[in-house]
């Protein structure tokens, strides 16, 4: 293993396993010895990355706009442009916007090799028939999930029968032929899976149920991977 490799491995590590972590997890991750931890963490500090903590008490890395772009592979970055050009084929324009921004800050960072890799990646993604558009602002639906407050939505199921429903956002899937608002429905009580192009108006009413989004969506999810179909049909029309 090259050093470089082994610092990316290692600033991976600190990243992704629990903090604080001790040199002697890390170098068990490494397969290299605690020493070359304590100097790979100096080396790592010398570049800009802010990592707290120190030997016998276990290290944290907090991230830092001016660590060098240090942590991408060639086939992360192929993985990169592949999801950010999916999201620009099909989600909302300001979310494509921002993919396509993302972008251009990504080849800004990197190296030139990598700055042009990047720039001529082998994959891409195109959607020829992409689908619905959503009829609703999507930023005010993503905050809302996002700030846990209760939404209300005039909505119209497969059958073109309207509803008015008070709903808890927790999660927008990108499904192949449309996308759905997974939520918690007040009137229901229960788990329900809303078309977004089916959402005729949306509303931002509150109240709040902060901190119960991460628990509800955990619980949707099982949910869903238990049924038959998995995320299929059954599971998208339910309304």
């Amino acid at each position: 293993m090259s050093r470089t490799d082994r610092l990316l491995r290692l600033m991976q590590g600190l990243r992704s396993l629990e903090p604080p972590v001790t040199a002697a997890r890390l170098a068990g991750e490494l397969g290299v010895t605690e020493r070359t931890i304590y100097r790979d963490i100096a080396t790592l500090r010398g570049l800009g990355a802010v990592i707290d903590g120190a030997a016998g008490f276990g290290y944290t890395v907090i991230e830092d706009a001016s660590l060098p772009p240090l942590a991408f592979t060639d086939e992360e970055l192929e993985a990169l442009v592949l999801g950010l050009r999916e999201v620009e084929a099909v989600a909302d324009p300001h979310l494509g916007a921002a993919a396509t921004a993302a972008l251009a800050k990504l080849r800004a960072r990197l190296p030139d090799r990598q700055a042009h890799r990047l720039k001529h990646a082998v994959l891409s993604a195109h959607r020829y028939f992409p689908p619905p558009s959503a009829t609703v602002d999507l930023r005010v639906l993503r905050k809302a999930a996002w700030d846990e407050m209760e939404i209300r939505i005039s909505y119209r199921d497969k059958h073109g029968q309207p509803s008015d429903r008070q709903v808890r956002p927790l999660q927008i899937v990108f499904f192949q032929d449309s996308h759905c608002l997974l939520a918690w429905c007040c009137l229901r009580r229960d788990f329900r899976a809303f078309r977004l192009d089916r959402i005729a108006t949306l509303d931002v009413t509150g109240p709040s149920f902060r901190p119960h989004r991460t628990s509800l969506l955990r619980q949707h999810l099982e949910r869903l991977r238990g049924q038959t179909d998995g995320f299929g049909e059954t599971s998208r029309e339910q309304i």
